[in-house]
Formats: structure tokens, C-alpha cells, sequence
């Protein structure tokens, strides 16, 4: 049986990094008890798959994992055991039975929301006119940054891998994008805010941003024309 695991992870687990995570999850299935299942051969592994590494640093309300297990018991039995099983900062959110035809998480990723927040002490000097911006900045027909890579610099458009951009409300003071994500095509939302105060003649300082993702989709539409479903949607709750 395929399962798919949503889970968050905050507060001072965000500095782990997505290797140790892995490591971290396999030790919660083997104390959770969960009947997870093992590859075959001489080096036996859990079959576990991750849908989208997060940034270290960034926090998260819409992480997934996907596994394969022998058995199972309800979904909310699972989710208590799990979360019993997990440290501060990680909860799992939902435990989802899968169709047996089901695509792993990490091969269908292909966009997410986040929701940006600055540090203090690095806030626009007035929010509202930064806030006002963001739409004349998303009509642009090209949105040109340039990109490091392995042969030196390369210029490219990240317009068309933004999907939405705006401000959350003027207390929160915060920016809410949904974007690309994915082994397709790949955004970071720090890439994002550089490219909009660079538009406003100013530079992102280090450090300045609090990056939270809020969820995870595939696209279920086309590529002209995508329609982005929450990972979560492929799985129904074990009674």
C-alpha cells in the first residue's frame, strides 16, 4: 500500500538539512512502529521518497514523504503514533492512502506556495508603496535574473515560473507567491524578492527574508494551461 505523509516542520528544525531529515524519518517510522516496507538485495532500505527538498533555514506547513507499507491502521491511529514519535518542530498533518497507480511525490511536484516575511529591522521603509508595486512588477512580459551555473553566468526570464504574487495584508506585512517547484523548473522565493527590490533600484540584504512554504501541488492540467492540485488530494483518509 502507498501512503503519502504530510507533515510541518518549524521552529529550530528548519536548520536541519534535507539529508538528515530523511535519516530522521526513518528512525520515526521504526519507533512509530509503522509496517513500512524494505527494497530487496543485500542492503535493504525503507521505501521512502520526499516530494521537494526545502531550503535549510525555511519552515514549512506543506512538506510531503511518500512510503510503501505492508499494513496499516486508521489514519488518525498512524498520525498519533508518528507525531508521539516525533521531536518539537516536526508534526505530521495527514496520513493518505494512495491509488496503487499513484506517481510518487517527487515525480509530479511542479509548484508550491510560500508566504515571505522579513526579518526585523530589514522591512521595506514603507510598506504600502512596496506592497502597491508587486502587481505592475507580476505584468511584465520578462522578469530577467541572472543565474550561476557550473559554465559561468547565464541570463534567464523567471516570469513565467511565477504564478502568483501578492501581499498577504498590510499587519502581516507579508508576501504570499505561489511558483514553480520541481525538477522541471525550479524557483526559490528569495529569487524572487531579489529580482523585485532589484526593480526598485535596491538590493535584498543577506538574511533578510522568513521563508514559510504553505503547500505543494502537481500540475493535473496542462503546461499552457496548468491547474495545480495540493499533493495531499491524491490520497484519502484510512477510516
Amino acid at each position: 500500500m502507498k501512503i503519502r505523509i504530510k507533515f510541518a516542520k518549524e521552529g529550530t528544525m528548519k536548520f536541519i538539512g534535507h539529508l538528515d531529515i530523511m535519516r530522521y524519518f526513518q528512525k520515526v517510522m521504526r519507533k512509530a512502529d509503522v509496517h513500512i516496507r524494505y527494497s530487496e538485495g543485500f542492503s535493504p532500505h525503507q521505501i521512502m521518497s520526499f516530494a521537494s527538498p526545502l531550503s535549510v533555514g525555511a519552515e514549512s506547513r506543506g512538506e510531503y514523504v511518500d512510503i510503501e507499507v505492508l499494513d496499516t491502521d486508521s489514519s488518525a491511529e498512524m498520525l498519533k503514533r508518528i507525531n508521539e514519535a516525533m521531536v518539537d518542530g516536526m508534526e505530521a498533518l495527514s496520513y493518505k492512502l494512495l491509488p496503487d497507480s499513484a506517481a510518487n511525490a517527487m515525480s509530479i511536484v511542479a509548484a508550491a506556495d510560500y508566504v515571505v516575511r522579513f526579518r526585523e529591522g530589514h522591512e521595506p521603509k514603507d510598506w504600502h508603496v512596496f506592497a502597491a508595486g508587486l502587481e505592475e512588477f507580476l505584468n511584465q512580459k520578462e522578469i530577467l535574473v541572472t543565474k550561476k551555473t557550473k559554465k559561468g553566468e547565464r541570463e534567464m526570464n523567471i516570469r513565467p515560473m511565477i504564478y502568483a504574487l501578492s501581499p498577504v495584508d498590510s499587519k502581516e506585512q507579508a508576501i504570499f507567491m505561489k511558483i514553480a517547484t520541481g525538477s522541471a523548473a525550479n524557483l526559490k522565493p528569495d529569487a524572487v524578492m531579489q529580482a523585485y527590490k532589484k526593480s526598485l533600484g535596491e538590493e535584498l540584504e543577506p538574511f533578510a527574508l522568513l521563508i514559510t512554504r504553505m503547500e505543494v501541488y502537481a500540475n493535473t492540467g496542462s503546461e499552457d494551461a496548468p491547474e495545480f492540485t495540493a499533493l495531499e488530494a491524491f490520497g484519502d483518509d484510512i477510516e
